[in-house]
């Protein structure tokens, strides 16, 4: 494993059990989905690319546009899916055509670091149901 997917790796996971707040980036204190993955640019990095504002739980409903792939295709390198490893970058899409409305930090052994709506950043298993709608892979730069 990189130096760099092993850093983004042990910095997702020190967010484990950090409790969901929506628009949160903040271990220990909160996050979401995105907010998890500006943690992890922020303890590689030191600070955020960019400010991501504000943004309702259900903005993709309104928006056709796919905010969260175009930023990560702006900040992150995209991979081929079949390169995926622990420490990349997975974002989902629920709806073929749909725009990206989730991600999380692969973890090893098929497991997936996310921000759970209603409780917490946890280590959970990927099943079939999630890997299918996989629609894009990252990796941190170097």
């Amino acid at each position: 494993m990189s130096l760099r997917r092993e850093a983004a790796l042990g910095a997702a996971r020190s967010f484990l059990g950090t409790p969901y707040r929506h628009q949160g980036s903040l271990r220990g204190v909160g996050c979401d989905c995105l907010g998890l993955l500006r943690g992890v640019w922020r303890e590689l990095y030191g600070e955020e690319p960019e400010e991501p504002g504000a943004y309702a739980a259900d903005w993709w409903i309104r928006s056709g546009a796919d905010r969260m792939r175009q930023a990560a295709e702006r900040h992150l390198q995209e991979i081929d899916p079949a390169m995926q490893a622990p420490g990349d970058v997975v974002l989902f899409a629920w709806r073929a055509g749909a725009p990206a409305t989730h991600c999380g930090v692969l973890e090893e052994g098929g497991r997936l670091i996310h921000a759970y709506e209603g409780a917490s950043v946890v280590s959970s298993p990927m099943p079939n149901a999630w890997t299918r709608r996989i629609c894009g892979v990252f990796r941190f730069p170097e």
